[in-house]
């Protein structure tokens, strides 16, 4: 059978998975990080006037083509706009923010202008009509789009809906991720390791990504190697989640059962793919739920995770996903790879003193050998039919997001 690439595999995941349609109405302040589930409309101009962008004076250019020394008609402060007559061959002070007088046609910022000792002001440029004068709208107009659906909301984006006075606004309810891990020889983090048992450090991993992709996330804990204990636990989850997330069991061993139970329960999509870390990941579909059934080992899992079940998330949550940055920088030690698969290895990107982006491999690339993720801070992306990268080469890497930064 011949393995997808993950370009395959994230069409057809993304191809058959639905946009959330279930919606709940929050105030502003109880928003953050969830997902706009509609086109935010302005309902207001801004600025909602024309206003000063500079402490100084507001002019008419007719009166300064007469003279450039003017006297001053009145004050025009922020909240507190100019209300007297403006009279020929006068200014009126402004602060910045304040309401322009009408008929203005620039503001001088103080620093070029000369206060005389009759009260008078001479100017020592001339203003360019418009200078320094924020219009009404110029910002945002009236019936703007300000935030398209999908978009995630934040400490960006909230402060702009407050500033058109929206107090509430249409999220997608959150994403219910159900996680179960599988195997004998796992044990809990925090309990005293037995002969040939390891830690649970993929469950740990997966509900830390989880809760930073801000979803509901339903711990099933470590299941036996025993296919009706796991067969009972898997109805169980999919019936409380929208996303099953399952650690092991996926390879060809006598007790993976994942593989069996999804195709007895569910359908499965496809199962195997051509990348490195994380050839056996799995996709399918149960009766109430999505399934992704990450590798056992540590850095498939979590490469896994990463460039499959993050997008899925996002659609399922219905997010504007941004595919991960990816830039060209110069390979500074030689690269180990043999041609097939493609290859995700952990690398340390840096500028050095000319300018040149470069990247360096971290650690051993082994899929158990978990501790190279701490020193890195990008995938070095090797193509599936490249081979050995020798030092001086330029070779694709791709920045960590902030799931994992």
């Amino acid at each position: 059978m011949s393995l997808l690439s993950l370009e395959q595999a994230l069409d057809q995941m993304l191809s058959v998975l639905p946009s959330p349609t279930k919606t709940e109405t929050l105030a502003i302040h109880q928003a953050a990080n969830r997902i706009c589930a509609k086109d935010m409309i302005s309902p207001i101009n801004v600025p909602s006037f024309d206003n000063s962008a500079m402490d100084g004076y507001a002019v008419r250019l007719a009166d300064l083509a007469q003279s450039m020394t003017l006297f001053v008609a009145g004050k025009s402060f922020a909240g507190k706009p100019f209300e007297g007559e403006w009279k020929a061959q006068s200014a009126v002070r402004i602060m910045t923010g304040a309401v322009i007088p009408e008929g203005a046609d620039a503001v001088v910022m103080q620093e070029e202008v000369n206060v005389n000792a009759d009260g008078s002001v001479t100017f020592t440029t001339l203003p360019k009509s418009g200078q320094n004068i924020r219009r009404i709208g110029e910002d945002v107009k009236q019936g703007d789009v300000v935030l398209k659906a999908g978009t995630k909301l934040n400490a960006a984006s909230l402060p702009l809906l407050a500033s058109l006075g929206i107090a509430e606004v249409d999220v997608f309810a959150p994403l219910k991720v159900a996680v179960l891990s599988t195997g004998d020889e796992l044990v809990p983090v925090g309990q005293p390791l037995k002969q040939g048992q390891i830690y649970d450090t993929n469950r740990f991993a997966v509900k830390l990504m989880l809760e930073k992709l801000h979803c509901d996330v339903l711990d099933f804990g470590i299941l036996p190697d025993n296919q009706a204990e796991f067969e009972k636990s898997f109805l169980t989850a999919q019936e409380q989640a929208d996303l099953v997330i399952t650690s092991g069991g996926v390879s060809v061993g006598e007790a993976d059962f994942t593989k069996t139970v999804l195709e007895k329960v569910g359908q499965i999509n496809f199962w195997k793919l051509a990348i490195k870390p994380g050839k056996p990941f799995a996709f399918g579909r149960l009766n109430n739920a999505w399934f992704c059934g990450l590798p056992g080992n540590p850095v498939s899992a979590l490469v896994t995770f990463y460039q499959l079940v993050q997008p899925v998330i996002a659609k399922l949550s219905g997010l504007t996903y941004s595919q991960p940055v990816r830039l060209q920088a110069v390979a500074v030690a030689k690269l180990k790879k043999s041609p097939g698969r493609l290859d995700f290895q952990r690398g340390f990107y840096h500028v050095n003193e000319n300018g040149q982006l470069q990247v360096q491999p971290v650690g051993f690339q082994g899929s158990h050998l978990f501790s190279s993720f701490v020193k890195s801070n990008c995938f070095i992306v090797l193509e599936r039919e490249r081979g050995n990268v020798e030092a001086g080469e330029t070779v694709t890497i791709e920045l960590f997001n902030e799931l994992l930064a």
